[in-house]
């Protein structure tokens, strides 16, 4: 039983696999509380999408992708924001036209040049092939990442619920918000070698929205989210090295099956009690006097 839980640790590209998917599921399982928390589900589907364009001018340009993956995600999440506070159009749709654009024109700029790239790796990730260098970046980014959520976990709560009243009590609130902005850019950025651009933003809700369902506590709610975003990337690289799958899509269906799992137990708990609260009044009625 040992050997076979142990056996994919014996190949040194799934200890690197393993590695780099440990790494990024805590800042994007800290992230995914406050996105689901705030509505902004959609925002970091169209960061994840709005990257593509600068990593292929990166590309052209000969500059790191890294660094083109987060200035376009930057850039997406500024353009949203201007356009929804300054059209009547609501950030929904601000975030489709946003993310759909620069989307295309990153495939344009993609099928336009010739390049070396492999497009599937960019969408999906090639988390058995990363190098030692990808590791180390994006260690260091899930480090600052996690850090400043963790520093900072109370304002952006009540930034989230709330905005009106942190603004009154006189927390940053422009500062939160682009700050937030930033985090989901750099999570992105961090995830694009290990899940790509496709599937990451599975990994900045799934696990927020599951501890939603689990806990009612932001603080408890960080820590379910982080233990089940650990969990699923670790056991979807375990379970893709047994059944020949890629390892990205396979931690996006643990996370839903999870998902799936909190929502059954959430609707039977409440059910519970329901029923225990209408006994309490039933019998409340029974025994009063007549």
């Amino acid at each position: 039983m040992t050997e076979w839980l142990l056996a994919p640790f014996q190949y040194g590209f799934m200890r690197e696999a393993f590695t780099i998917a440990a790494i990024i599921a805590v800042p994007a399982a800290l992230l995914s509380c406050f996105l689901v928390l705030k509505g902004w589900s959609l925002m970091g589907d169209a960061v994840s999408h709005a990257v593509l364009p600068g990593v292929v001018l990166a590309y052209i340009l000969g500059a790191p992708l890294v660094a083109g993956a987060f200035v376009a995600g930057v850039l997406c999440a500024l353009a949203a924001g201007f356009l929804q506070e300054n059209s009547r159009v609501k950030q929904d749709t601000v975030l489709g036209v946003v993310m759909s654009g620069m989307f295309a024109a990153g495939m344009v700029l993609y099928v336009a040049i010739p390049s070396s790239m492999d497009l599937y790796h960019i969408l999906f990730g090639n988390i058995f092939g990363v190098t030692e260098g990808q590791i180390i970046r994006t260690a260091i980014i899930a480090l600052l990442v996690s850090a400043a959520i963790l520093t900072n976990w109370r304002d952006l709560a009540l930034h989230s619920f709330d905005p009106v009243q942190a603004r009154v009590v006189g927390l940053p609130v422009r500062w939160l918000h682009y700050g937030l902005l930033a985090a989901i850019s750099l999570t992105v950025v961090a995830m694009l070698s290990a899940v790509g651009i496709i599937l990451a933003v599975g990994l900045l809700i799934a696990p927020g929205a599951i501890a939603f369902l689990l806990t009612r506590r932001m603080q408890a709610m960080l820590a379910a989210a982080s233990a089940v975003s650990l969990f699923s990337c670790l056991g979807g690289v375990w379970i893709s090295f047994w059944i020949d799958s890629a390892p990205a899509p396979t931690i996006v269906m643990v996370l839903t099956a999870i998902f799936v799992a909190a929502f059954i137990w959430r609707q039977i708990r409440n059910r519970s009690a329901t029923q225990g609260v209408t006994a309490t009044a039933e019998a409340k009625l029974t025994a009063a006097p007549r």
